[in-house]
């Protein structure tokens, strides 16, 4: 979530909170039905099967000036919208081919407009839009336990630096694991890439993440694996409680972590379909040895045009751009010793 960058970018030397003072923009209606029924499958679950987008703008956490404040006005959000599609359409303007090379020397530039699919939407979650994903704590972001220095990564393993070997770089630059936590749980938008498929049977449902093509394979009404096994995006069981999916997982890979999470972390997930195009996703993260309260979140899932398809997110382990990652290295090595000399 690069929110609070693009909207620096977008305002300039305004703050959110300036942004929010002028309201000229007139917002457009909630049209979900609270008394929407979801259709049902097959084995009488409700149906959530289809491809859906959890593309959003809306930070994990809230910006801080906006402390308690947990939704945006009806107009405020559009506004908001507004200065987001503005922002994309300046950055996807055609570039002056007789321009001439940067003066800063900043030439780390991996991605430009054309591959950032961050979605244009504040979330919207029953009638409220929302000023970040995070809901408790009450200020919208995460509180840490007295004492507790969050390890956001596994650590490398001994002695190794950050560009000895592969074992030393990121899960996603080595393509085995999603982005950010795309993935999940929980599943959170990220730069680009924020669909998902997912397909139920009776005794199962299957979650296609396209980021990194993960697949989430949840248990319905089953026990937990064997504590020692800790898998990529951990062991889930699931059952339904009415028209909700509640999601339970535990025993995550000590390599995948959220927010500096530990490996007894606990996290519990909701998909309620509220509309025939809409998923409202809810999560809870329990973690009391890292977070000071558990961590409650809510994301909207949209649904893409029917027989859209998802196509392959071509990432696999043995890259070649990671390869080019480790070259660099030996590259920068071998000049910083001849320098030495």
């Amino acid at each position: 979530m690069t929110v609070s960058r693009q909207l620096k970018a977008m305002l300039g030397a305004l703050s959110l909170s300036g942004l929010l003072a002028a309201m000229p923009v007139n917002a457009q209606p909630v049209t979900d039905s609270s008394d929407f029924v979801p259709p049902r499958t097959e084995f009488g679950h409700p149906d959530l099967q289809g491809i859906w987008t959890n593309a959003s703008q809306t930070p994990l956490q809230r910006p801080r000036d906006l402390g308690e404040q947990r939704a945006f006005t009806p107009d405020q959000a559009q506004q908001i919208e507004q200065g987001w599609l503005d922002y994309m359409a300046a950055r996807q303007a055609p570039s002056d081919p007789d321009r001439p090379p940067p003066t800063d020397g900043n030439t780390d530039l991996g991605y430009d407009n054309f591959w950032v699919d961050q979605g244009t939407n504040v979330i919207r979650i029953g009638d409220e839009y929302r000023t970040s994903i995070l809901i408790q704590p009450t200020d919208g972001r995460v509180k840490y336990v007295d004492g507790v220095t969050p390890a956001f990564f596994a650590s490398r393993p001994e002695g190794m630096g950050a560009y000895d070997g592969p074992e030393a770089r990121p899960l996603g630059e080595r393509c085995l694991m999603s982005f950010g936590s795309a993935s999940g749980p929980p599943m959170l938008p990220v730069m680009y890439n924020n669909n998902y498929q997912i397909v139920q049977t009776q005794d199962h449902v299957m979650i296609l993440v396209e980021m990194v093509h993960d697949a989430r394979i949840i248990k319905l009404d089953q026990s937990f694996s064997p504590h020692n096994m800790d898998k990529w995006m951990g062991d889930s069981i699931g059952y339904y409680e009415g028209d909700t999916l509640v999601v339970k997982t535990r025993n995550i890979n000590p390599k995948q972590r959220f927010r500096g999470s530990s490996p007894d972390a606990v996290t519990t997930e909701y998909f309620t379909r509220v509309a025939d195009n809409r998923i409202e996703y809810r999560f809870e993260i329990e973690d009391p040895a890292v977070f000071a309260e558990n961590l409650i979140g809510e994301v909207a899932m949209h649904r893409r045009p029917q027989g859209e398809p998802m196509y392959e997110y071509a990432c696999h382990e043995g890259n070649h751009a990671l390869a080019g990652i480790l070259a660099g290295a030996r590259i920068q090595e071998r000049d910083e010793a001849a320098a030495r000399d």
